[in-house]
C-alpha cells in the first residue's frame, strides 16, 4: 500500500510540474493563444505519465518510443499542413500513414501511439486553424518536456526513495515503483 501511494504521489508531483513547466513558462517563449498553452500541458502531461513506468530502463524505453512516434506524427502533419488545411480524408490518410510509417521503420509497436498523436495535431490544427502548421512543431515541444520530466521522475525517485539497501532498523525496504499497473 505505501509503495502505491508513494507512487501516484509522484505521479501527481510529475503531473504538477509538467504541466507548469508547458502552460505556463513555454508560453513564454511562445504562445499562439490561451487555449494552445492548455493544449500544450495537457499534451506534456500526458508524454509525463506514459513513461513513468517500473524502473528506469523501462522508462527510457517507453520515451523512445513516445518520442519516435511523435517524430512520426510531426515528419506527416508538417509536410499536410504546410500545404493544406484540416479535412476528414486527410486526417484518415495520415493516422493510416502513421501507423505504416511506425511499422516501416521498425517500430510497430509505436504505430498506434504514432496515430493518436496524428489525430490530436490534425484535430487541433481543424480547431484552430490559423498557423496550424505550428501544431506539430508545437506537440513535439510539449511531448520532450512530458518525458523529460517523466524519466527525471522516476530516475530521482530510484535513487532516493527506492533505494534498494538494507536499513539499519531492520525496517522493510519500500517497493520499487510500479507505474504499469
Amino acid at each position: 500500500m505505501r509503495g502505491e501511494v508513494t507512487d501516484s504521489v509522484l505521479m501527481g508531483l510529475a503531473a504538477l510540474l509538467t504541466y507548469w513547466l508547458t502552460a505556463a513558462t513555454l508560453s513564454h517563449v511562445y504562445s499562439p493563444s490561451a487555449a494552445d498553452d492548455e493544449l500544450g500541458g495537457l499534451w506534456a502531461v500526458i508524454a509525463s505519465l506514459f513513461v513513468m513506468r517500473g524502473t528506469y530502463d523501462k522508462s527510457a524505453a517507453a520515451a523512445v518510443s513516445r518520442i519516435a512516434a511523435t517524430v512520426v506524427s510531426l515528419v506527416l502533419c508538417l509536410a499536410y499542413l504546410a500545404f493544406l488545411p484540416f479535412h476528414m480524408w486527410g486526417l484518415a490518410v495520415l493516422v493510416g500513414l502513421s501507423s505504416l510509417v511506425a511499422s516501416l521503420i521498425g517500430r510497430p509497436e509505436d504505430s498506434i501511439t504514432a496515430a493518436i498523436t496524428t489525430t490530436v495535431v490534425l484535430i487541433v490544427a481543424e480547431v484552430s486553424p490559423h498557423d496550424a502548421w505550428q501544431q506539430p512543431i508545437l506537440r513535439l515541444a510539449d511531448t520532450v518536456i512530458g518525458v523529460v520530466v517523466g524519466l527525471a521522475a522516476v530516475w530521482i525517485a530510484q535513487r532516493t526513495i527506492y533505494r534498494r539497501r538494507p536499513r539499519a532498523t531492520g525496517a522493510p525496504v519500500p517497493p520499487a515503483p510500479h507505474f504499469d499497473r
